[in-house]
């Protein structure tokens, strides 16, 4: 396979032979092995792999992706399962690894990685069918990003996205969500936000504990839990609410047009497809598609 410029061979691939039987922990990469012509590696997937819907349907779930069960994996003698640090757990990854089984474990953090999962999946498994798309892919996500950088500077359009409600939290610099949003236009308002530790001080009723204390050693930062009155200050100019991983939906529309920011007084909050923004691989062709026209429209 001619390797892309974008592409770096990962060292921590578990096998180095082509896999024949694949389980996969992760409904984004359920979805790009069909889109990259590998679903007939598949022999299991969780109950959240939905996409492709004709094609998952006749593939059996061995559950959740935070319970899988793990007995059942293991009677499917698969050569690799595909996990995710951020949607499995630890403890069932090292009950797999135990039995013998071979795990991938990914963790894309901006677009550019996602593209490196992609092309090590299809260097793993030496099918090069749809090389051809994933460059396309790549080639939009040069022009988008060229874009993006000259935009962040002479036009920026600050956009808020939370992903739950009751605690309000978002999304800070090092998710992949704020790489999508940064791609297609938008300048994530908390970037620089931190997730401080006890929920009191994210909230800012409480001192935060010392990045060096021992209780926050190790402890996710990414995502920070913010006051109405932090998004207020923010002034976004655009608001999306993914429908996952909370399921925002129109009911709560109302909340955020009541905040005074430009959001609200433009009416530019809107419901969009959480896949867009969270799933990784092939997906983020979708998202290139209808999210730089959501954020700036031309019409």
């Amino acid at each position: 396979m001619t390797e892309p410029k974008h592409y770096t061979q990962m060292q921590d691939l578990p096998i180095d032979v082509p896999p024949r039987r694949i389980v996969s922990l992760v409904p984004s990469m359920t979805e790009t092995l069909f889109d990259l012509a590998l679903g007939h590696l598949v022999v299991g997937r969780t109950d959240y792999c939905v996409r492709p819907p004709h094609s998952v349907q006749a593939i059996p779930s061995v559950g959740g992706t935070k319970n899988p069960r793990v007995d059942e994996i293991i009677a499917l003698k698969p050569d690799l399962v595909i996990a995710n640090r951020e949607e499995n757990r630890r403890e069932d990854v090292e009950a797999l690894q135990a039995a013998g089984i071979a795990v991938w474990v990914t963790f894309p953090q901006t677009v550019l990685e996602s593209f490196n999962v992609m092309w090590n999946l299809m260097y793993l498994c030496d099918v090069t069918t749809m090389v051809e798309r994933v460059r396309l892919i790549e080639y939009t996500y040069d022009w988008l990003n060229a874009i993006a950088l000259r935009l962040e500077v002479t036009d920026p359009l600050k956009v808020f996205c939370p992903i739950w409600l009751d605690p309000l939290m978002t999304i800070n610099r090092e998710t992949y969500v704020h790489d999508v949003i940064r791609v297609c236009g938008g300048t994530n308002v908390f970037a620089d936000r931190d997730r401080y530790y006890p929920l009191a001080a994210d909230l800012g009723t409480a001192a935060p504990l010392s990045p060096d204390d021992k209780r926050v050693a190790g402890r996710d930062t990414r995502y920070p839990r913010v006051t109405w009155e932090e998004v207020e200050v923010a002034q976004p100019d655009v608001i999306l609410l993914p429908d996952e991983p909370f399921a925002f939906n129109d009911s709560h529309v109302p909340l955020f047009l009541k905040l005074d920011v430009p959001a609200a007084r433009s009416k530019r909050v809107h419901i969009v497809d959480g896949s867009l923004l969270t799933w990784h691989g092939t997906r983020v062709a979708y998202a290139f598609d209808v999210l730089p026209r959501l954020l700036r429209p031309t019409g």
